[in-house]
């Protein structure tokens, strides 16, 4: 049975976890390979809205397994929060499973993110804050601490040791802060072991064995393909590859194992943070679509920047990550409007680029060339088909789906659950 990876074929925010949430109840698992408590979802559930920031959107699926894979950051106070706050509400976090591989954000991550950007000034690239960039550097400079970790007091402190040799010198002499001890993060980790223990299982034998029994797993990705540090808008991207290559390191399962990408893409932009941005808007139509289509941070409420579709990007985002399906989201937000522009190519120092421009300064430079379509004032929150769909709704559609580089399979026509059009199959077609 297949492997599905779900990716964001922008710079995030498109929906991911309303696409989740609607294959929740067909799949087995539902595994978060990437990202930390800064990759936010929101689901609306029989019209209770929930904000997910660390734990997959599965969670909400009472037939799925939720899992946290190898490839995320764990912060686990905010864990713990999250778990506790979904408990209070009736929900049930008892078959969450999260891999001893994965690494932990420790306070000092979060400090150093914090003194990191403020000593950038004007090159800052906008981080949330929450420590997940220097917990994905340690990792890679061999100086994290994993899950496993924190159920051996000794092996803990020495790392806790390694770790805090470069950062207390940075902190005191650099940036003027005071010097961190061992104990208070042994303490501070050891504080979650007994409640993480029942949780912590190794993934990659769960989900491989999930596979050869014939379930179906589904990979929830994180951020999406212009945040990714390989592929995306650097250096304004985020610390981890959120593209579908990525979902397979992040939850130890083989590639040729995978029989879907599903990449989620709104029917306009949207990108939190700093960066490149060349269909972004800055006059009452961009804050039209903020605030009717609620465009604000799920983890930190910032305001997001808001633009026109981008069919540049979104073939690009379908050739690195193999999309086989196109998700569209939020195209109930356009409702009202007299003519609605797409951008089809750039214009870079008066040269048409129908690709994504090689360099960044080329992307810095690009400005935007757009096709325009006839707009829709008919209600489209009840359509459960194409054939529901106004003429113009429908053309849009079509017209995005010729463009982007794939077939647009599902359409978000509202923020509730049942608020989509199935045109196919998401994982049997």
């Amino acid at each position: 049975m297949p492997a599905i990876a779900i990716v964001g074929a922008q710079w995030g925010d498109e929906g991911k976890g309303k696409a989740t949430d609607l294959l929740g109840g067909i799949v087995d698992y539902v595994v978060k390979p990437n990202g930390g408590n800064n990759a936010g979802h929101t689901v609306v559930v029989g019209g209770e809205k929930f904000e997910l920031k660390l734990l997959p959107a599965g969670i909400l699926s009472p037939n799925a397994t939720p899992v946290i894979g190898n490839g995320v950051v764990v912060n686990l106070e905010a864990l713990f929060q999250e778990i506790d706050g979904l408990q209070a509400r009736g929900q049930d976090c008892s078959h969450l499973k999260i891999s001893a591989n994965a690494h932990l954000v420790a306070p000092y991550h979060q400090t150093m993110d914090k003194v990191t950007e403020r000593f950038l000034g004007k090159r800052a690239i906008g981080t949330t804050g929450r420590g997940i960039g220097p917990a994905y550097m340690d990792k890679v400079a061999r100086l994290g601490i994993r899950v496993q970790d924190i159920f051996d007091e000794s092996i803990l402190r020495q790392k806790i040791d390694g770790a805090l040799r470069q950062k207390n010198e940075l902190l005191v002499k650099l940036y003027n802060r005071r010097s961190i001890t061992v104990d208070e993060i042994a303490e501070y980790f050891l504080g979650y072991a007994d409640r993480l223990r029942p949780m912590v299982v190794d993934t990659t034998i769960l989900l491989n064995d999930a596979l050869d029994a014939g379930k179906v797993v589904l990979m929830e990705g994180g951020q999406a393909t212009y945040l990714d540090v390989d592929h995306g808008t650097y250096p304004f991207v985020t610390s981890s590859n959120p593209t579908a290559g990525g979902a397979s390191v992040g939850a130890g399962i083989g590639p040729t194992r995978f029989t879907r990408t599903i990449g989620i893409v709104k029917a306009y932009t949207t990108r939190v943070g700093a960066g490149p941005f060349p269909t972004e808007l800055f006059d009452d139509m961009g804050e039209r679509l903020r605030t009717v289509g609620g465009e604000f941070g799920v983890n930190t409420g910032r305001p997001r920047r808001t633009g026109w579709y981008d069919a540049v990007m979104a073939r690009y985002a379908t050739r690195i990550n193999g999309f086989t399906d196109y998700f569209l989201t939020k195209l109930d937000v356009l409702t009202g409007l007299e003519q609605i522009p797409v951008c089809v190519a750039y214009d870079v120092d008066g040269v048409r680029h129908d690709e994504m421009p090689m360099t960044q300064t080329e992307f810095h430079h690009a400005k935007p060339i757009f096709e325009h379509f006839p707009g829709w004032t008919e209600d489209i929150s009840g359509a459960r088909s194409l054939d529901d769909l106004p003429t113009n709704a429908r053309d849009y559609v079509l017209a995005l789906e010729k463009m982007s580089g794939t077939r647009i399979s599902a359409i978000g026509v509202g923020p509730g659950r049942d608020q989509v059009i199935q045109v196919r199959d998401l994982v049997n077609d």
